[in-house]
């Protein structure tokens, strides 16, 4: 069968992303919709009637995860399954994981408005809680999907108000069967905004995005003693403090020494007894680095459990706290991804993720791939959080594209 060139309506979408905005605006046109709250049920309710609005037949699993189908010529093909998230952090942007989801609307509205027939299904699936915002860990959902995390676990997981994920799921009306989980597909795709500066820098379109790199974290803690800030001479001191700070600066020292595209982060510090009077006799930091090739991450292990040895008056306890390995992408739904930008005119890059997404826990049972639009000055997580609406657009052509070259084949 011959591909019929299909092209979103950009205005359309332009206004779906401002439809579901609505949902939880923030004063500073952000978005506050955390997983399961009154406005993701509103937003949820709102995706489904779209959804149906196009013929497609909506259900639910075990997860509250959803998924819209638009039939195929052959339904007992394994489906293309386009798709991410609609919740939010507090006060984040309009187009953190909403953009993945309504990426599949458009398509699907885009198809239908074409009255193009794929030989296989198309499914558009939002799954639940991914931020992670209102009940820990992020990428609950398909984490659940891919056997990461126990089910009987995160159902026990609270929000800050004492509330079980399972109490708000049931409540939610969007409990679902098991029977439902996305078992099969002929490959994931999901589009989202890249959170980072490159694509923008480099004046780029599209990042067919190859892998979510690999990390590890690690908790530091230096042990000295308390003393009074005024009286103990410097030579006599055991400042925890002091003594974080010089691992501090040898860590980056040895770190920089290492490739250039690995990021790391001392992102936590704790100081006790805290008290401006008071030598600090304890100081605790976290150190989390990022990197896809997995060697990299073993040497900066090696730098991190190599401070246990450090010398001098303190004492150093290391320990990980955690870790992942890269998760490599379906070459050949990262092929599409790429050819579908190449057709379509767009520039573009290979790159890498530095953040998770959902389509790291599918790619472990399933062939998956994302594409990244740019970020302006890099934002995200943030009500500053802003991709040009063109930018969506040439995303959602390249998922829309891939996604009937795959549903054909």
């Amino acid at each position: 069968m011959e591909k019929q060139q299909v092209l979103i309506n950009g205005e359309r979408l332009k206004e779906t992303l401002e439809e579901f905005a609505n949902f939880g605006r923030t004063d500073n046109n952000g978005v506050t919709r955390l997983s399961l709250s009154e406005v993701d049920l509103k937003a949820r309710r709102h995706f489904q009637k779209c959804c149906e609005e196009l013929g497609m037949s909506v259900a639910y699993d075990d997860m509250g995860n959803m998924y819209a189908v638009l039939s195929g010529q052959d339904d007992s093909l394994s489906p293309v399954v386009i798709g991410s998230h609609l919740d939010s952090v507090t006060k984040g942007g309009r187009f953190d994981g909403v953009l993945g989801v309504a990426a599949g609307l458009e398509a699907v509205r885009s198809i239908v408005d074409h009255d193009v027939k794929p030989k296989r299904p198309i499914v558009v699936v939002n799954f639940t809680n991914e931020e992670g915002a209102r009940f820990e860990p992020s990428m609950m959902s398909s984490g659940v999907l891919s056997g990461k995390f126990d089910k009987e676990a995160m159902l026990q997981s609270t929000d800050s108000e004492g509330v079980p994920f399972e109490k708000a799921l049931h409540e939610s009306g969007f409990m679902g069967s098991e029977e439902n989980r996305l078992k099969e597909a002929k490959a994931f795709l999901e589009l989202h905004i890249e959170q980072g500066p490159i694509l923008e820098n480099e004046s780029l379109k599209i990042g067919v995005v190859e892998c979510v790199v690999g990390m590890a974290c690690y908790e530091i803690e230096v042990s000295g003693e308390s003393d009074h800030a005024g009286t103990t001479p410097m030579s006599m001191r055991k400042d925890a403090l002091f003594a974080a700070n010089d691992l501090i600066m040898d860590i980056r020292s040895k770190l920089n020494e290492l490739p250039d595209d690995l990021v790391y982060t001392i992102g936590r510090m704790e100081v006790s007894p805290n008290i401006h009077t008071v030598i600090p006799n304890k100081a605790v930091f976290t150190l989390e680095a990022r990197h896809q090739d997995m060697d990299i991450i073993k040497e900066v292990e090696h730098i991190a459990q190599s401070l246990e040895k450090s010398s001098g008056e303190c004492q150093v306890n290391v320990r990980k706290l955690w870790g992942r390995e890269t998760v490599w992408f379906e070459e050949k739904v990262v092929n599409q991804l790429e050819a579908s930008a190449d057709t379509l005119g767009y520039s573009y890059k290979k790159m890498v993720s530095g953040a998770g997404h959902d389509a790291q826990f599918i790619a472990s049972y399933l062939p998956a791939a994302m594409v990244f639009v740019p970020s302006i000055n890099g934002k995200s997580h943030s009500e500053d959080e802003l991709t040009p609406w063109e930018d969506c657009e040439k995303g959602v052509n390249v998922i829309l594209e891939s996604a009937l070259s795959l549903a054909n084949d």
